[in-house]
């Protein structure tokens, strides 16, 4: 596990700029070593309170990057060294740009089949000299040994994991034992952003920090899912009383 991380609500969290983060992953796939990254934002958090193996398997991640800005205000309330938001679409494209100069190899796991073809084929346009050695969708069987035998078998260098939290992690964690190499990344809707199915916020959006109000006004669906903010806050805020006595 990678040292220097800050612990929010027990989940521990590196501090890192996405300079520095950007540099470590670039120096991880130089040398072909075997990495677990998770992405985590508040939702994630209050899911961890809750399921003791998964804040371990969070606990347990070389790195756990805070992906939403709650995270960063929940430190900040809390007087925790987290300087700034690392999301994890944004690392996935810089490792794309890296993966297509260098010719590395790239794996997809997750989301629906026809979600899938068309992020590796948007994938293959945009980054041409990226060797796209293997794509497989997010519904099979737990026990299905055939998907860590692939990736043993074509060795990429970067695989990215879009099954949702806490299934992406908790497959990554089970399996990466089995693995030799490898930039293992649990990213969410990553791909059905790349696969064109979703659409990020527009740049004003995220100056501001408000992605999260852009992906419920897009899909009032998430409404009972973004409950957990407040209560989030909340907690923050009760820990910050008691911290202070």
């Amino acid at each position: 596990m990678t040292t220097g991380k800050v612990l929010v609500l027990g989940v521990p969290f590196n501090n890192l700029t996405m300079e520095q983060l950007l540099q470590k992953l670039e120096e991880h796939l130089e040398n072909q070593d075997k990495i677990f990254m998770a992405t985590s934002n508040p939702e994630i958090v209050m899911y961890a309170e809750k399921d003791p193996e998964y804040r371990k398997i969070l606990t347990e991640a070389d790195y756990n990057i805070p992906d939403g800005i709650g995270i960063v205000k929940a430190a900040k309330l809390l007087n925790l060294p987290i300087e700034e938001r690392v999301t994890g679409f944004d690392t996935v494209m810089h490792l794309l740009e890296v993966a297509d100069r260098k010719r590395l190899k790239l794996y997809f796991l997750g989301s629906t089949e026809d979600v899938l073809q068309k992020a590796v084929e948007r994938t293959k346009a945009n980054y041409p000299h990226i060797d796209l050695v293997g794509a497989r969708n997010g519904f099979f069987d737990w026990h299905d040994p055939s998907i860590a035998e692939d990736i043993q078998a074509k060795k990429p260098d970067i695989i990215l994991v879009g099954m949702g939290f806490p299934r992406q992690e908790k497959w990554i964690y089970e399996h990466l034992p089995s693995f030799e190499k490898g930039l293992f990344i649990g990213v969410g809707g990553t791909i059905d952003i790349l696969a064109g199915e979703v659409k990020r916020a527009p740049a004003m959006w995220q100056k501001y920090n408000v992605e999260w109000l852009y992906r419920l006004l897009s899909d009032p669906t998430r409404f009972k899912r973004m409950m957990v903010l407040p209560v989030f806050m909340m907690k923050i805020y009760a820990k910050r009383l008691t911290t202070k006595h």
